[in-house]
């Protein structure tokens, strides 16, 4: 079955170039394209796709706005939306991912890394560009408008779990975690799945902004 995916940019010719790049690839489908946000929402709850390759900077309205209308309507559940930037730490992408992006890469990134991304995050994973991770994750949590609290569900994760949360926020796969702890990767994959259901994470970009925000893990740990 071929992952479905919805192209969102302003720039006509940027979406032409996903498309010739995504239609040759075995597997995929591009089952529409919309040059703003209200119309990548629109286009969403008609197509359902598997992935929406959305950009921040649209008319009529922004990709974040679009991208929180997307993941919070629960006829769209098996919906992931990849936020495509040219900025490494664009303000919006902030914005982005407290809205329920599950992925955050640039647009100068190579053809085999998007492909790449849309698999993992069609898959139910969630992927930031590797090369700003790091420093994407310190400036989003120092931003202003971050609260910390107790996050919910949090008392009811076991040592383990709790741990395994802490790397993920870190940015480790689940094959990093497992030479780390000594696990299996289906262990580890076992309890992530665990550490989502106790938490109501949508993806692990989700795991990542809560464990920031509550303060379990604190950046330059």
């Amino acid at each position: 079955m071929s992952i479905r995916i919805l192209l969102a940019d302003d720039q006509a010719m940027v979406r032409a170039g996903f498309s010739a790049l995504l239609e040759v690839e075995d597997g995929m489908e591009v089952c529409g394209e919309a040059g703003d946000g209200r119309r990548a929402v629109v286009l969403a709850r008609e197509l359902k796709p598997d992935v929406v390759l959305m950009d921040v900077r649209m008319p009529h309205q922004d990709g974040i706005a679009a991208t929180r209308e997307i993941t919070s309507d629960p006829a769209l559940a098996g919906t992931r939306v990849v936020v495509l930037t040219t900025f490494e730490l664009d303000e919006y992408v902030f914005g982005a991912l407290r809205a329920g992006a599950s992925g955050f890469l640039l647009k100068n990134l190579e053809p085999a890394d998007l492909l790449h991304t849309i698999r993992v995050v069609a898959d139910g994973e969630s992927l930031l560009a590797p090369q700003v991770t790091t420093r994407l994750i310190e400036a989003f949590v120092a931003t202003p408008e971050r609260a910390t609290g107790q996050l919910e569900g949090l008392d009811e994760l076991t040592v383990r779990e709790r741990e395994i949360l802490q790397l993920v926020a870190h940015g480790l796969s689940n094959v990093e975690i497992a030479d780390r702890l000594w696990l299996s990767p289906l262990t580890v994959k076992t309890h992530v799945s665990r550490v989502l259901s106790k938490l109501c994470a949508r993806d692990r970009v989700q795991l990542v902004v809560a464990a920031y925000e509550s303060g379990l893990v604190v950046p330059g740990d």
